[in-house]
């Protein structure tokens, strides 16, 4: 590609206000593009307010963050709150951005022009709006999430232990951890069956054999776009979607990679059990086995099937039912 068609490419879209925020643990670094105005506010509720204030009147197109973790959440919901169209980025897509640019210099406000300008010239598409069950949701999700890691990590140190009281002490350890897993499974069960839309939806996915209530309730929160999108972008943002790797005569392999990993290492388990249970999944399983593909790639495209599946049915609103069969 030439010179002149890279700066083609780079181009921002005219007409249009992108405003970026570089957001650290205290501050919040904001850029107006194509204006250039620059603004600092606290990350914390009074200053959340403040930007609101300061970038609404402007009528953004849409306002890029990366993701940060816990401090972005809270500006998050705000920007949310306020019916303003918010792009969530990984931070490594900034990252290249910067690079395919030139840029090498690396400051806070420096950051924030640089995601006001990816916004403006790559144009990402803004979420749908998310409601405040979900987001619970994926709040007591996360923490349940940890407290797995942090029981295989007490069952692997157990295996090692030869104390006693070390015994003893791993052993209420993972008891206290099963007893808080267990109670945000209620919590998260409990908050479902108040919200009549969403448990029919989850229905829907426990119907689909194979599909158990953690992994149907992941695939709910990691995605709340089931059910309104094409099979390819279920199958894309869930990282399931093979990625081509060719250049003149050189063929790689396939691969794939990004999505969302939380709701591809949830949909593992589930696929092994539909190979058991499932019958076209387990055909589509032994068939490509029976093509010579190995078991791993067999088994994402189990995945992928499962995740396409789930929004056909959700997008239907209806449950699965297995397909008679032929005479």
């Amino acid at each position: 590609m030439g010179q002149e068609k890279m700066s083609n490419l780079l181009s921002p879209v005219a007409d249009q206000v992108t405003i970026g925020i570089d957001i650290s643990k205290h501050h919040l670094d904001v850029h107006i593009y194509p204006e250039g105005c620059i603004q600092q506010f606290t990350n914390d509720r009074v200053g959340h307010a403040g930007l609101i204030g300061w970038v609404a009147p402007k009528r953004p197109t849409r306002i890029i963050f990366e993701a940060t973790g816990a401090y972005h959440r809270g500006l998050q919901n705000a920007l949310a709150a306020a019916a303003l169209p918010w792009v969530k980025i990984n931070p490594w897509q900034a990252r290249r951005f910067a690079e395919a640019t030139g840029r090498r210099v690396k400051t806070d406000p420096i950051d924030a022009a640089m995601l006001a300008r990816f916004g403006a010239t790559l144009q990402p598409d803004t979420p749908p709006a998310r409601d405040t069950a979900i987001d619970a949701l994926a709040e007591l999700q996360a923490a349940r999430r940890a407290l797995v890691k942090d029981r295989t990590a007490a069952l692997n140190r157990g295996k090692n232990l030869t104390v006693a009281l070390l015994k003893r002490q791993n052993q209420r350890q993972l008891r206290q951890i099963q007893a808080q897993i267990e109670a945000i499974e209620r919590e998260q069960a409990a908050r479902v069956a108040k919200q009549q839309r969403l448990k029919a939806r989850l229905d829907i996915l426990l119907s689909i054999p194979g599909l158990g209530p953690v992994s149907a309730l992941a695939m709910l929160i990691d995605m709340p776009e089931l059910g309104s999108i094409e099979a390819r972008q279920a199958a894309s943002l869930s990282g399931l979607a093979p990625i081509t790797r060719q250049s003149g005569s050189w063929r790689g392999k396939s691969v794939i990679q990004g999505g969302r990993a939380p709701l591809r290492q949830a949909l593992y388990m589930p696929a092994l059990v539909a190979i058991r249970f499932n019958p076209p999944l387990k055909a589509k399983y032994l068939a490509l086995r029976k093509a010579g593909k190995p078991a791993k790639v067999a088994i994402v495209a189990v995945m992928r099937k499962l995740i396409v599946l789930a929004n056909a049915l959700l997008r239907d609103n209806r449950m699965w039912t297995e397909a008679p069969a032929s005479a």
